[in-house]
């Protein structure tokens, strides 16, 4: 994933922020500050008039609503959103708590409440919307109903901190200032302590920062995904599948943190706090930050931001952006989530949660004939798609060999990899089984690679001769045998056979990171900066580069002469790649004077190897060699370049209604020179069309100077340009246009070329040619409207049965 600053937000009279709520489905955001501040914002994208402008985070974003709320005095220490009954529930520093519903676009008091006792610590909704707790400082705990009854109340006789709900909405989880964390039934009655695994119970220093468990009502990314976290301020983090967990997710984020929350699908766990740094001189520093993790502990991206200290943080509903409350300003973050997907074939595939299924749902959908094919996976990893197949990666659990009562079968992993391989309708070809999770997968039309942090996996699944088919029984499957399958750790010098390899995790200092692969290479980039060049189909190690970055994302061009390098802070620097020399010696890379900041994807043309197109937060930049084209507002995800066009995917809307997509979220964006080339043959003359063509010359300009060539019978430009993109067929084909004697003959033969069939028809009867006009229709198999000519005039009998 990747996260930038978007936007920024200022308190009127510099009031400072103590806590912010975004409603995951209106999207209203609430802001409560010192001396009764509250604000309810909402950020709408404003579209364009003929809606064909940006989509996404890349439209504008404008303020739709900003109201003012009158009602507390004190400082506004408490928000919370009930998305279900559209009403607003905050609370002030003297305990002072307001319910607040819409009427007519404005934000009214629906109902007040004050004990007079004690301030609220803590208020959360259920999954529901039809309870809510609030946690009172001295422990006094109220759970009321959404129409304002209350439903019961308790003294716990301890000082609290938090509350949260279960996802069934049947069980409370305390938090007391002492740190301790407690389970509760519905009706208040303690159950159990949870246990700490992440500090020393004993040792009652640490201290508790929040806790946020997911409801689930997006589904799960994975059955056994832990949703419970609890923060500590001294950054350590424990994630846990329910009230007991054995094997509870640890994190250590080095982060003296201060906020805990997760996406709205339970994806991104998002960590806030203060960072400290020291300089060379000595000196300390510290920067506010954000870390983001999966629910199984990965580190996924850092978040710099400005001011002293983050007061609150919130998602909005969609998961693409956050905001943060710093000071008295609101930061705006634009999220760019790694999806599961893939492009191959004109299909685009891709896998979303679904609440009412444990398996993950992937659809393969044809975006010429709009046809979707449904396939459910468990335990989904990855997804990627190269050529005509995509391959389908997915986690198994293996029962304990005991278990199974054969003593002498060989050793089974408990969890092993599934790669499967799949047409274009997701139905199966060919399945293999790994040893270790591929945290890191690429895909070329021959090859699959897939890498842990110490060990590469190759599967050679095509041949130079081969065609996959989803009949097992067609000669035309590639045979397993052969060597097609090469394994072996990242500081072996060539591949190993499957068979032999026995797989053992090591612990590396300097693990893989990032990899990529063509036709004939396979680069691995390690996190020290070091990259290894690998011989493709046959694994032989052949260079060694130094460069000076973390790489995160790896980018061959179509000759592999050049890569690109996306590192760990989203900075694009391209490295050359020299002949094979067979030298292992590690050397420095030869980086090309180019840099630019903030990019989260970038993808070569397939026909050209000075052609890249890059994303750079919501802009899309095509480049000839390191020259730019002037930038396009996109959010999309780049799916091919060839042919001087860019397709990109718009994900983001596309897994908002994934069961409702629209041809119009996958788009084709038309680089400068492909779109000042046909503005020039339509204005200007084919000679001086011809020069630019020339100095910018591809396959894809020179067929179209062929095709407007032929529609002037300019039958020597036209010839020229055929001959430049390499077209044998149009080179004879207007050879047998200048052996016809007729200029309106010609002009139908081109008109048939470009399939104006009518316009062809027309010409030839106008030259009184219906004999042409029925041998073209004959040949296009059109035999209705053959009948209708040979009717319309002198026939023959035997023309007449001939068609019938």
């Amino acid at each position: 994933m990747f996260i930038f600053l978007s936007k920024k937000i200022a308190i009127p009279n510099g009031a400072q922020l103590c806590c912010s709520s975004w409603n995951p489905e209106q999207g209203w955001i609430a802001c409560g500050g010192q001396n009764g501040l509250l604000k309810v914002l909402k950020l709408e994208s404003a579209p364009t008039k003929d809606g064909k402008g940006p989509r996404g985070i890349a439209a504008q974003s404008n303020l739709t609503m900003n109201q003012s709320l009158d009602g507390h005095a004190g400082s506004v220490v408490c928000a919370t959103w009930n998305a279900n009954y559209k009403k607003l529930t905050t609370s002030d520093e003297n305990g002072l708590i307001i319910v607040w519903m819409m009427h007519r676009g404005m934000w009214y008091e629906e109902m007040i409440n004050n004990r007079n006792k004690s301030v609220v610590k803590d208020m959360k909704w259920s999954s529901d919307g039809q309870k809510i707790c609030i946690a009172y400082e001295d422990g006094a705990v109220i759970v009321g109903s959404v129409d304002g009854n209350r439903l019961w109340g308790k003294e716990m006789k301890v000082e609290l901190c938090f509350v949260e709900w279960s996802p069934d909405g049947n069980h409370l989880v305390f938090v007391t200032k002492d740190g301790d964390v407690s389970i509760h039934d519905g009706s208040g009655n303690k159950l159990s302590n949870m246990t700490l695994y992440a500090v020393d119970e004993k040792d009652k220093k640490y201290k508790i920062i929040g806790l946020h468990w997911y409801d689930g009502c997006e589904g799960h990314v994975s059955e056994d995904a832990p949703t419970l976290a609890i923060a500590f301020a001294d950054g350590k983090v424990q994630i846990t599948r329910g009230r007991y967990d054995d094997s509870a997710v640890l994190i250590d984020t080095g982060v003296e943190l201060s906020q805990v929350k997760w996406n709205c699908d339970g994806t991104v766990l998002a960590l806030a706090g203060t960072q400290t740094s020291r300089g060379a001189s000595g000196d300390s520093r510290e920067f506010n930050i954000v870390q983001f993790y999966d629910p199984f502990g990965r580190y996924l991206r850092s978040l710099k931001v400005p001011g002293s200290k983050i007061e609150a943080l919130a998602w909005e509903g969609t998961g693409l952006r956050i905001c943060l409350a710093v000071d008295s300003h609101i930061y705006f973050a634009n999220i760019r989530p790694d999806y599961k997907w893939g492009y191959y074939s004109s299909t685009l595939v891709y896998a979303y949660n679904r609440p009412d299924q444990v398996e993950n749902c992937v659809v393969f959908w044809d975006t010429h004939s709009d046809e979707r094919y449904i396939k459910y996976v468990k335990s989904l990893v990855g997804i990627k798609a190269a050529g005509d197949n995509a391959v389908l990666v997915s986690k198994i659990v293996n029962e304990p060999q005991q278990q199974l009562g054969d003593d002498h079968a060989p050793p089974v992993p408990p969890k092993q990899y599934s790669l499967v391989l799949c047409d274009t309708i997701g139905s199966p070809v060919e399945s293999k089984l790994i040893d270790f999770e591929p945290l890191f997968l690429t895909m070329t039309p021959r090859h699959i690679i897939a890498a842990s942090a110490d060990a590469i996996y190759v599967w050679q699944y095509r041949t130079t001769v081969s065609k996959l088919s989803s009949d097992s029984s067609s000669s035309t499957v590639p045979s397993t045998r052969g060597g097609r399958e090469r394994i072996f750790y990242v500081d072996d010098s060539q591949g190993n056979d499957t068979e032999s390899f026995r797989y053992v995790e090591r612990q590396l200092d300097d693990p893989i990171c990032a990899i990529c692969a063509s036709e004939s290479w396979l680069v691995v980039g390690r996190a020290s900066g070091m990259v290894h060049c690998f011989t493709l189909p046959h694994i032989s190690l052949e260079m060694k580069y130094i460069v000076p970055c973390r790489p995160q994302i790896l980018s061959l061009n179509s000759n592999s002469t050049q890569m690109a390098i996306i590192d760990i802070n989203g900075v694009l620097t391209i490295m050359e790649l020299g002949p094979s020399s067979g030298n292992q010696n590690p050397v420095d890379a030869k980086i090309l004077p180019f840099e630019k900041k903030d990019v989260w994807d970038v993808m070569w043309a397939e026909d050209n190897a000075e052609l890249f197109v890059m994303m750079e937060k919501a802009r899309m930049y095509v480049y000839r060699g390191l020259e730019p084209e002037e930038p396009v507002l996109s959010s999309g995800y780049l799916c091919s370049y060839k042919d001087l066009q860019v397709k990109a995917a718009l994900l983001d809307d596309i897994l908002a209604s994934p069961e409702q997509t629209d041809k119009s979220l996958v788009l084709d964006y038309e680089t400068r020179s492909l779109r000042d080339a046909r503005e020039l043959l339509e204005n200007v003359s084919l000679s001086d069309a011809c020069d630019y063509i020339q100095d910018h010359s591809h396959p894809r300009l020179w067929r179209l100077l062929a095709d407007a060539a032929l529609e002037q019978l300019d039958f020597a430009m036209a010839e020229r340009g055929f001959v430049k993109c390499g077209d044998y067929n149009g080179i004879q084909y207007v050879k047998r246009l200048q052996v016809l004697n007729d200029r309106i003959k010609q002009k139908a033969e081109v008109a048939a070329y470009f399939q104006r069939f009518d316009d062809a028809e027309a010409l030839y009867r106008k030259i009184d040619r219906k004999d042409l006009a029925i041998e073209l229709r004959k040949r296009l198999g059109d035999w209705f409207r053959v009948v209708q000519l040979v009717q319309s005039g002198i026939h023959t009998y035997i023309l007449l049965t001939d068609t019938y």
